[in-house]
């Protein structure tokens, strides 16, 4: 989804974690609790809109949303998901 040269330069913005590609799985897990109504971003909003793909910290702990195909690398709407 994400242009691999791209990939290689994009990195966290909190921490400046290398990021990558989250597998089907998680992004599965994380619309799942957003139809449920128990995700929240980091900023403790609720997340309403399903995300079609994410980009995974090194550290496993926060997913960043990608919407119609652009990467939302705000610290704020970065998804917790444990790590």
């Amino acid at each position: 989804m994400i242009d691999k040269e791209l990939l290689a330069i994009l990195a966290c913005p909190e921490t400046h974690q290398p990021l990558a590609e989250a597998d089907a799985a998680l992004i599965e897990r994380v619309n799942a609790a957003i139809g449920a109504g128990d995700q929240k971003n980091v900023g403790g909003g609720a997340v309403t809109e399903a995300i079609d793909g994410g980009l995974l910290r090194e550290d496993g702990a926060v997913l960043y949303p990608i919407r119609e195909g652009i990467p939302i690398l705000l610290i704020e709407e970065g998804l917790p998901v444990g790590g």
